[in-house]
Parts: structure tokens; sequence; C-alpha cells
């Protein structure tokens, strides 16, 4: 993520998010009408030219990573909704995703948190495709070297006493520890019961010499891309970690779970591999506000 330019890796995410919508077999992991739309003609050829899922096997599995991951996200939101009252739904490092403009909880608060650079390139990129934000929905700009992320969140409306769930796919590898455990402080504040969704990847030696190589290769790619890999954790690490900061893991899945739960019979190609990918959903545990560890 650079000072004046909007993160490329969110590009890569919505257009693999966009492949998903008009390459993968029905019906489709994660549903999303305006995944194509919101890039506009600039980028539509680009989509179109999707590799085939089965001569390109890694770049699917990337793919249905992503995929994935925001289907699990948003199910978790409506569990969540339906069964703990959540009323407010935080997205951190929102990049392209579209639920603010297809929020389906009249009562639910949408909360988007990025980049300056990134958000303005994404407000302009609706605004060219004439679509709209729920009237629900806050644009936070944030810029994580200068601002303080709980002001600014105040100041938009959100309220730390309300249940919420926060949606934060695709940031925490590109983190430091530091920045990882400031955000997690925060969210171990909210209201309790409340829950976070995020992915994170394990380190390089505790992968399969196979694995090894496919990460090398994408950590190269996103090194080139100026957001390099920087922060990784083996599940018992992670929970350590969440208990220290005061949450508590819900549940870690590995690709084969997640297999389990939202790929099982395709035959389209679109297959999760390996292990290095996985997704946590934790949930603060009771605590005073200002009690957690600081």
């Amino acid at each position: 993520m650079h000072e004046v330019n909007p993160s490329r890796t969110a590009l890569r995410v919505a257009l693999r998010r966009a492949a998903h919508q008009l390459h993968d077999a029905k019906p489709l992991v994660f549903e999303d009408p305006l995944a194509v739309p919101i890039l506009g003609r600039e980028h539509y050829e680009e989509v179109k030219r999707t590799p085939d899922s089965v001569k390109r096997p890694f770049s699917a599995a990337l793919r249905a990573f992503m995929v994935v991951r925001a289907r699990l996200a948003e199910d978790t939101l409506a569990a969540a909704v339906r069964d703990l009252g959540v009323r407010q739904y935080l997205v951190l490092g929102a990049g392209l995703d579209t639920f603010a403009c297809r929020n389906p909880y009249a009562d639910v608060r949408v909360f988007e948190v990025d980049h300056p650079a990134t958000q303005g390139w994404k407000i302009e990129m609706l605004a060219s495709a004439g679509i709209l934000a729920s009237e629900s929905a806050r644009f936070v700009a944030v810029d994580f070297e200068k601002d303080s992320l709980r002001a600014r969140l105040k100041a938009a409306g959100f309220d730390e006493r309300v249940p919420t769930v926060t949606a934060w796919l695709g940031v925490v590898p590109y983190l430091t520890t530091e920045g990882f455990r400031a955000t997690m402080r925060l969210l171990a504040r909210f209201k309790a019961g409340s829950e976070v969704v995020f992915d994170y990847s394990q380190p390089r030696e505790v992968l399969p010499p196979v694995e090894q190589l496919m990460h090398d290769s994408l950590s190269a790619r996103v090194a080139l891309a100026g957001e390099p890999f920087q922060l990784f954790f083996t599940p018992a690490q992670l929970a350590e970690e969440l208990e220290w900061l005061g949450l508590r893991v819900v549940e870690d899945l590995d690709s084969t779970a997640l297999s389990a739960r939202y790929l099982a019979g395709r035959k389209d190609g679109l297959l999760l591999r390996g292990k290095a990918g996985r997704i946590c959903v934790a949930a603060s545990v009771e605590a005073v506000l200002g009690e957690v560890r600081d």
C-alpha cells in the first residue's frame, strides 16, 4: 500500500471475486451481483481472460480461498444477526468489497475502513458504475500510520457497546506484529460475544516442500507489488496470542474443513490446495471496556 496509490492486492482480490461470478459452475460459493459491475469496462476484459481452472489449478485454488473467506464472513454475520442481535458490521481493509451496497439487513449499520487512497479509488469506481451504497453504510478513511482507528470509528458513529461482526480479510499477513495487536486490542473492547473473521498464513517452515515453493512464488509477487507478507502464525500460536489480547477462538478452519463446508462435490476445478492459508473466527470475551491488554 503506497502513500498515494490504491492497493494493488485489493484489485487482484476483486478480479478473482468477479471471475468466480463468470467462470465457475453454479451454484456459486459466493454470490455477488456487484462484483463484476464495480470493476467497469476497464477491467472486464481481464476478468474474461481468467484461465481455465483445470489448466491453472493453483490460480483456481487462490480464487477458491478468496471466495470461501468472503462467504464465511457473510455467513458469520447472518448467523450473528439471527442469533446474537448483531447490529454493526465492520469491514477492515474493505478494498472493493460490495457488501455495503447490497446489505439485506435493515437494522445493521456497515462501517467500511480503508486507507484514504484505496477508499477514494473505490468510491470513484462505485460512482462510475452507478452503484449506490445503502443508507446504513459509513465509509471511514484511516491512514494507520497517522490516525487512530478507534477515534475515526467513533467519529463515524460506531458504538463499541453494540454487538458487532468484523470482517478482516486479506490483511493480517501484511501486518507487523504490533499492527496486528493494535487492531485486535480494539476488537477485544467490543461488546462481549462480538466476532471477527480473518484469514492468516502459517509459517513457511511448517509447510511441506511443494507448498514452500508455492509460498515463495506468491510472496515474491506481492513483494513486487509493494505489499510484502510479514506475519505468520501456527494455530497454537494464534490461539495463545488472541487469548492474551482478550479474544477466544470460535473456530479455526484449514483447507480440509473449508472444502467440506463450501466446496464438496464440485467438479469445475474450484478447489483449495495446501495447508498454508487458514480462516479464524474469534470472539471478544467478557471484559470491562479499557481492561484488555494495552
